[in-house]
């Protein structure tokens, strides 16, 4: 979001925290009025509705649809709950869904329309106690290159990026649904089951973990008329890790 709008872009930012749109407010000040938000939770169908209607007023129109929201609820497979479970393929897969068919009437009179989901690494590579996120990154994935074909006639694009390694409140535990070890890990997990997915690209800090600007651009570039032939693929972005 603040990728694009240091590019000229306007934006709507959308998220079900009312704090966390004050704090994207004040990341993103000054940017011209270019700046806009909609409290939306994207796992309620009407919510969505209101929040996108709202959002494409604001705008007059939509170009860019880009999925970002999601949770993760790390653990034990035979320790996850159906709960748990089905809270997180309802976030990240229907409300994927749900964002994603409301806004399509508005994307199809859109300039170089785009939609730019974000899956995950786990959605290919195996990442242990990640059961049910790995899930519905997967369903992203599927479900993108499904619309991309569908939509392919109409010129609206549908890619995905697989963040790994990425540092953000969802793997450094400061998110709202943040767990009690590191990025929601088991208290007794086995760290030799992540040997493979290590990034092999040093960081200037030495940490492992890359600032969200890495995702940032691919998610900007994906979205905006420089990739108008790009649709139906996934660009990974894990330093390496999954090579």
């Amino acid at each position: 979001m603040l990728r694009i709008l240091e590019e000229g872009g306007r934006v709507v930012a959308a998220d079900i925290s009312e704090s966390g749109l004050k704090d994207t407010v004040a990341k993103a000040d000054p940017c011209d009025g270019r700046l806009t938000t909609v409290q939306v939770d994207i796992g309620d169908e009407q919510s969505v509705r209101d929040g996108v209607a709202q959002a494409t007023t604001s705008l007059g129109g939509l170009d860019t649809l880009v999925n970002a929201a999601g949770i993760l609820r790390s653990a034990h497979f035979l320790e996850t709950t159906l709960t748990d479970f089905e809270q997180v393929v309802r976030i990240n897969l229907i409300g994927t869904f749900l964002m994603t068919r409301a806004a399509i009437p508005a994307l199809r009179h859109g300039v170089g329309p785009a939609v730019v989901n974000f899956s995950s690494t786990s959605a290919v590579f195996a990442h242990p106690y990640m059961s049910a996120y790995a899930a519905s990154k997967g369903g992203i994935q599927a479900m993108t290159h499904a619309l991309a074909m569908e939509f392919s006639k109409e010129g609206i694009r549908f890619n995905c990026v697989q963040p790994g390694s990425i540092s953000s409140g969802m793997t450094d535990g400061t998110g709202e649904s943040k767990q009690s070890v590191g990025p929601g890990l088991p208290a007794d997990v086995d760290f030799s089951l992540f040997g493979k997915v290590q990034p092999v690209l040093p960081l200037a800090d030495g940490s492992l973990f890359a600032a969200p600007d890495a995702v940032a651009a691919v998610v900007a570039m994906l979205g905006s008329p420089d990739a108008y032939f790009v649709t139906g693929t996934e660009v990974r972005v894990d330093g390496g890790s999954h090579m």
